[in-house]
């Protein structure tokens, strides 16, 4: 068992890693480079429980999965589309970008307020897309300080990422093969950027292999 995540289980032989198993509620997905290795762990699984092998992955927990012998990618194109539906935005017009440039956002407001549980569960979907949506990563995360003091402006901002999203609903994480696992680093600040507390918003962002 995986001492930072209690579902993911790994088997190990010395310093080789010969399957990873991981375990949401009834749903087991299982990998690893030897074939044969996970042929046995799915035939000891149905020794033991009633279970029903349903392949390669293409679908888990409204992630897309697309796999070939080149790469993997996973988007959640699907979700979005009732997240789009869910909020009436379907027929929305498309934004270029998530937040304007310079998009400053406050506590302190004189705008209206919005319905609680419409802001909060809009701002709960997006949080969820970022899983493969790196890109409204900021966004999402700037909309998260206002959870508690949120108001006409900040449900405008939301609205935006979520016709951002529906012009990029192809968009996602590609993983390819690559021929060395070499870590590169990113990091940026807006240098005081609140209007609130004059606190910076820092970023980072890692690329390991492809």
């Amino acid at each position: 068992m995986s001492i930072s995540e209690p579902t993911l289980y790994v088997k190990k032989a010395e310093k080789e890693t010969l399957l990873i198993v991981s375990l949401y509620i009834d749903d087991l997905l299982v990998t690893g480079y030897r074939s044969d290795l996970i042929e046995e762990f799915k035939k000891q699984m149905q020794d033991v429980f009633k279970t029903i092998d349903l392949g390669l992955m293409t679908y888990f927990l409204g992630m897309e999965v697309n796999q070939n012998e080149h790469d993997i990618f996973i988007s959640q194109q699907d979700f979005a589309l009732k997240v789009l539906s869910k909020f009436c935005m379907a027929n929305s017009k498309l934004a270029s970008t998530p937040v304007a440039l310079g998009e400053k956002l406050s506590n302190n407001s004189e705008h209206d307020r919005v319905d609680e549980n419409s802001y909060r569960s809009m701002i709960g979907c997006q949080l969820y897309l970022t899983a493969t949506r790196s890109d409204i990563m900021y966004a999402v995360s700037l909309l998260l300080r206002f959870i508690h003091s949120y108001n006409v402006a900040h449900f405008k901002i939301a609205k935006k990422v979520l016709r951002y999203v529906k012009g990029t609903l192809g968009y996602g994480v590609k993983f390819e093969r690559a021929e060395e696992l070499k870590l590169i680093g990113y990091s940026g600040s807006d240098w005081a950027g609140s209007i609130d507390d004059m606190k910076s918003t820092s970023s980072y962002f890692f690329t390991l292999g492809s």
